[in-house]
């Protein structure tokens, strides 16, 4: 078996063992893929989707939604897309009160080359170092 990628739900499972059943699946499949020699992979889709179920089904704060994103990051049978991508959104978030969405739209737009990112949020021009506001 090559290469996988997890779904949203998948992750979800693996992180908040609230379904026994659907927690131990997800565990075996990543534990599988390390007997493979092949990792499971989330990408940062999967991480904002992550992120909104984690705060809107799950209630989790801010922080727990950090650490919960630190710990896959320490995961060795899965890797994150653009980790270091995933780890400067962290960072912007940890500083600033804007949305995780925006942090990490704008760590993978530095990424890809853009000098900055322009938005009608108004919170985030003010708050994300590069982000300028669109204004008439």
């Amino acid at each position: 078996m090559g290469l996988i990628a997890l779904d949203t739900n998948v992750l979800i499972r693996y992180m908040v063992p609230d379904d026994p059943l659907q927690f131990r699946l997800a565990s075996d499949l990543i534990q599988r893929q390390r007997s493979y020699g092949q990792p499971a992979l989330v990408t940062l889709l999967v991480i904002l989707e992550s992120e909104w179920v984690l705060r809107s089904a799950y209630r989790y704060s801010k922080s727990q939604i950090m650490s919960t994103f630190v710990s896959i990051l320490k995961v060795r049978d899965v890797i994150v897309e653009d980790e270091d991508v995933l780890e400067r959104a962290l960072a912007l978030w940890k500083l600033s009160q804007v949305n995780f969405a925006n942090c990490l739209i704008l760590a993978r737009s530095s990424a890809l080359g853009c000098s900055s990112m322009v938005t009608f949020d108004k919170t985030a021009a003010k708050k994300l170092p590069s982000c300028v506001l669109l204004k008439r």
